[in-house]
């Protein structure tokens, strides 16, 4: 009997090579297909006019290079350069000659030379770019082309296989293939994308090219990589195929990108705020600013509404409120749910159009010290403007901050417009109504502060101590 059980598990262990052989992925019949579809691009800009958006960021911050382009900052050269030659990739969408590709990878080209799989070349126009979505669209003067097969990004699922198809550094038809690491990803500066994540091998000059899916359909544009060196380090971001498609068409019909806007700031909505504001889980989109006379200011809403649903989609994350609301066109007219005092409300809103918002200004203020309470912190009343009766500013400024103020990373100088308790929200006035709040809470209690710094609003969470 041992001796059965023992060769049985000799036949099991040989046998595991060979399944799994059989179930690893056969890219080569893609790769014939789908190939013929990819074009490498090559650009000649001016340099002196080439101005690439960068963060103002010291090159020894953290987050210098966390998310670079594809196509990387050059370095420094003491000569200016006349021009300067940048490589990418892109992918056929029709036979007469459009093309998908990288907003940042046509930028400020004077001339834009397209090389076929079948080494032909040819040169291209820009018909647009949204350097928002990072997505342009060219045409060469072309019949007859092959053309890729788009597919449906929402049917991706992380762990799916999926392969990338383009010119890294110049060597064109690179294949590379990897997995969906993730979906929905948000990064920096970047809140109308929904980034697919991969571990793919992606370098510059993958940039623009197609990401494809084990049927052989795009389901996005490779786009962006986490890198400190500029190479692949296993973290890949794909645009979705919907989205660029979205853009493209847009660019073609009308020359610009259309985005919904309803004028609101908002913040993610942690554990801690779920709490203080009665929601019955943390999820949703916190708003602690309303634009005055906005399209979110004439339905309604206002600073501490949570938005939990809007346009019939829900709102998991605060991320996804800007992606929601910025796929609608501008004057249509939507239906959204908020958690109002821990109750759900439903209100509409008709849409104004989106645009680039202005950096706030930072303020710093003095103020002298004075004592702590349980939370470690202290709010007197704004000074008063020499001339005039009233404060400087609404709400109570802060004055110390220690112990969970200061962890909460509130600052002497901010100001605090209202704490809200339980769900219920005190708009702040006099220091004495805030230190009775204070009094009441029982150890350990969650409450929210509404906090003005600068021009900027946001929700602080904190819990009282004994």
């Amino acid at each position: 009997m041992f001796r059965t059980s023992l060769l049985a598990l000799l036949l099991c262990v040989s046998a595991l090579p060979a399944l799994a052989a059989v179930n690893l992925p056969d890219f080569t019949a893609l790769v014939e297909r789908q190939g013929t579809a990819v074009v490498n691009i090559s650009t000649i800009s001016n340099t002196s006019q080439k101005a690439r958006a960068f963060p103002e960021l010291d090159e020894g911050d953290p987050m210098f290079d966390f998310f670079r382009r594809i196509v990387p900052r050059q370095p420094r050269s003491p000569q200016p350069e006349p021009d300067n030659e940048s490589l990418g990739s892109g992918f056929i969408i029709s036979s007469d000659g459009f093309i998908l590709t990288n907003a940042h990878v046509v930028e400020d080209a004077e001339e834009i030379l397209v090389r076929l799989a079948d080494k032909r070349e040819y040169r291209a126009r820009v018909i647009g770019a949204d350097a928002r979505s990072d997505v342009a669209l060219i045409q060469i003067e072309a019949k007859g082309l092959p053309k890729v097969t788009l597919g449906e990004p929402e049917h991706l699922k992380v762990g799916e296989w999926v392969l990338a198809i383009g010119s890294p550094f110049g060597f064109d038809q690179t294949v590379t293939a990897g997995i969906v690491s993730a979906k929905d990803r948000s990064l920096p500066d970047e809140n109308f994308v929904p980034f697919i994540q991969t571990d793919v091998a992606i370098n510059p000059g993958n940039s623009g090219g197609p990401l494809f899916n084990l049927k052989g359909e795009v389901i996005g544009i490779n786009s962006q990589i986490y890198s400190r060196t500029g190479g692949f380090m296993g973290l890949s971001f794909a645009i979705p195929i919907d989205v660029a498609m979205d853009v493209q068409q847009q660019l073609r019909t009308h020359g610009r990108i259309q985005r919904g806007r309803i004028g609101v700031a908002i913040q993610e909505v942690t554990v801690d705020l779920a709490g203080s504001f009665g929601l019955p889980k943390a999820s949703g989109a916190l708003v602690s600013a309303v634009e005055p006379d906005s399209p979110a200011a004439r339905a309604g809403v206002v600073r501490g509404d949570v938005i939990v649903r809007f346009d019939r989609r829900n709102v998991d994350k605060s991320s996804d409120l800007p992606r929601i609301v910025a796929a609608r066109r501008p004057g249509t007219r939507a239906e959204m749910v908020v958690y109002r005092e821990g109750a759900p409300k439903e209100l509409k809103v008709t849409l104004g159009e989106w645009r680039d918002p202005q950096t706030p200004r930072v303020r710093k203020t003095s103020v002298p010290s004075s004592t702590g309470n349980r939370l470690g912190l202290v709010l007197i009343k704004p000074p008063m403007i020499r001339g005039r009766d009233q404060p400087a500013a609404q709400g109570l400024m802060v004055d110390r901050a220690e112990g969970p103020a200061a962890r909460a990373s509130l600052q002497v100088g901010d100001t605090v417009l209202a704490v809200i308790v339980g769900g219920k929200q005190t708009v702040l006035a006099k220091p004495e109504v805030f230190e009775r709040i204070v009094a009441e809470l029982k150890e350990g209690q969650q409450l929210s502060l509404l906090v003005l710094r600068g021009e900027a609003t946001s929700f602080v969470s904190l819990r009282a101590g004994k």
